[in-house]
C-alpha cells in the first residue's frame, strides 16, 4: 500500500494561510488521483480538492475554490494544499488520500488514507 503522512497543520488567525504537505511512498500502478478531504467534529468527511497524478487536472469544492490550491511534486513524493483566507472554525482534521477514479469528489472513491493533520482557525 501507499503510505501517506500529512503535516503542516496548526493554529492560524482568520484570513491567514497554511500549507499542508502529504508525504507518500510512491505511486501504485492503480493510483490515478490524489486528493484532500477534511472532517470537523461530529460531521461527515467532506471533499476539498483533487489532482490527477500525471496531468495537472484539478477539481475543488465550491467552499474552497479561489482560496485553496492543490499541487504535487512527484519527484519529491509530496502532495500539497495551499490554504489562503482561512475561515474561523474549530479544529478540523485534513486528510490526504489516493484514488483509482479520475478526480473523484467523494470519499468512497478513495482507497488509501493518511492519518490526518489538525487545522484550527481563530478569530
Amino acid at each position: 500500500q501507499v503510505h501517506l503522512v500529512e503535516s503542516g497543520g496548526g493554529l492560524v488567525q482568520a484570513g491567514g494561510s497554511l500549507r499542508l504537505s502529504c508525504a507518500h511512498s510512491g505511486r501504485r500502478f492503480s493510483t490515478t488521483t490524489m486528493g484532500w478531504f477534511r472532517q470537523a467534529p461530529g460531521k461527515e468527511r467532506e471533499f476539498v480538492a483533487a489532482i490527477s497524478w500525471i496531468l495537472d487536472n484539478t477539481v475543488y469544492a465550491d467552499s474552497v475554490k479561489g482560496r485553496f490550491t492543490i499541487s504535487r511534486d512527484n519527484p519529491k513524493n509530496t502532495l500539497y494544499l495551499q490554504m489562503n483566507d482561512l475561515k474561523v472554525g474549530n479544529t478540523t482534521v485534513y486528510y490526504c488520500a489516493t484514488s483509482r477514479v479520475a478526480l473523484s469528489i467523494v470519499a468512497a472513491g478513495y482507497d488509501n488514507w493518511g492519518r490526518g493533520t489538525q487545522v484550527a482557525v481563530s478569530s
